[in-house]
């Protein structure tokens, strides 16, 4: 059963954010807080699986609270966050937090209820070619920059799957690829992540590009 935390400043969004999951049978608990550091302070004080994070918070935003959750909180909850745009520079600033998708806030009943099924199972929110599309856009920027030494914990076949990862490729398609099996594609995203404290799969699609692995345009 699913416990989430609902973050947003606007009461009216925020209670209906809510009471819309608190008619699923699945989600057992639902919580509210109306800013970064009421968000925080839940994280570390009950175990959540899910959090919904507005982005433009009052004084802490949804993308520093996304970050020192993730950071600090043993087996921390997955954080989708939520957005008036689809593409937009803090949804892409949210992705190399940790984040594990998005949600517009004009997002139907259903859909949000299964937005949250989808990344309690561990899922992304979205396909990686969505993701890809938001990292191209942002990822020329100077802030962007991380050095190649970064991944100088990775062994040949890990770089190559980061690479396939930040294309926008799937385990399944990856693995037929490089002539595995997609478990051990898996395997080797795991260790990916494990080596370069990754959250997400976003996160990895964020450092294939901000490493130089893969270049704005590339598509093989």
């Amino acid at each position: 059963m699913t416990r989430v935390l609902v973050v947003d400043d606007q009461e009216l969004v925020r209670a209906g954010l809510a009471s819309l999951l608190r008619t699923a049978p699945d989600i057992t608990h639902v919580s509210e807080v109306s800013d970064g550091e009421a968000a925080v302070e839940a994280a570390r004080r009950e175990r959540w699986d899910v959090v919904l994070m507005d982005i433009r918070l009052p004084g802490m935003s949804g993308i520093a609270a996304t970050e020192e959750i993730l950071r600090e909180v043993p087996d921390p909850p997955r954080v989708i966050v939520l957005t008036t745009f689809d593409v937009d520079e803090y949804v892409y600033a949210a992705l190399r937090a940790g984040a594990c998708g998005f949600l517009l806030k004009d997002t139907s009943p259903r859909r949000l209820v299964e937005a949250v099924r989808i990344v309690t199972r561990g899922e992304m929110l979205f396909a990686p070619a969505v993701t890809r599309r938001l990292v191209e856009a942002y990822t020329r920027q100077p802030s962007s920059a991380v050095e190649p030494e970064a991944l100088s914990e990775l062994t040949a076949r890990e770089r190559e799957v980061l690479r396939l990862v930040g294309l926008g490729i799937d385990n399944e398609a990856i693995a037929r690829q490089l002539y595995v099996t997609a478990g051990t594609v898996k395997t080797h995203l795991h260790r990916i992540m494990g080596k370069l404290s990754l959250n997400s799969r976003a996160q990895a699609v964020v450092m294939a590009y901000e490493s130089g692995l893969v270049v704005p345009g590339q598509t093989r």
